[in-house]
């Protein structure tokens, strides 16, 4: 499918239309996954307390990564933007941070590949 690093380097993601996330004052995302499966809604009718919404808190790395997303932002830039806020922390850079876009993009689905 990809030919080349660049290749990789290139793709843009954006933030799944609805994909519900809050984002507090230091910057990190929770992500808002509604449970509204029909086993919880009928022990909700039964009076059980099982929350409408499982969170999912992301770290300082992965809050600063999921607010580059944009659809206009290569994984190349938001790279750069991760290297230059975290310096040798994010290390190594483009290893950590496609392993991470594609857990976010195949198995959360959170994201998806941006096709002009």
């Amino acid at each position: 499918m990809y030919k080349n690093n660049d290749d990789v380097l290139n793709i843009v993601y954006k933030i799944n239309e609805n994909l519900t996330y809050d984002v507090d004052n230091k910057g990190v995302v929770t992500i808002l996954e509604k449970q509204n499966h029909k086993v919880q809604n009928f022990f909700r009718k039964l009076k059980f307390k099982i929350p409408e919404y499982k969170k999912i808190a992301f770290d300082e790395y992965a809050s600063f990564v999921f607010l580059q997303i944009d659809g206009i932002k290569t994984v190349k830039e938001i790279g750069e933007a991760l290297e230059l806020k975290f310096g040798d922390k994010a290390h190594p850079v483009y290893e950590r941070l496609l392993l991470f876009l594609n857990h976010i993009e195949v198995n959360s689905r959170y994201i998806t590949k941006f096709e002009n």
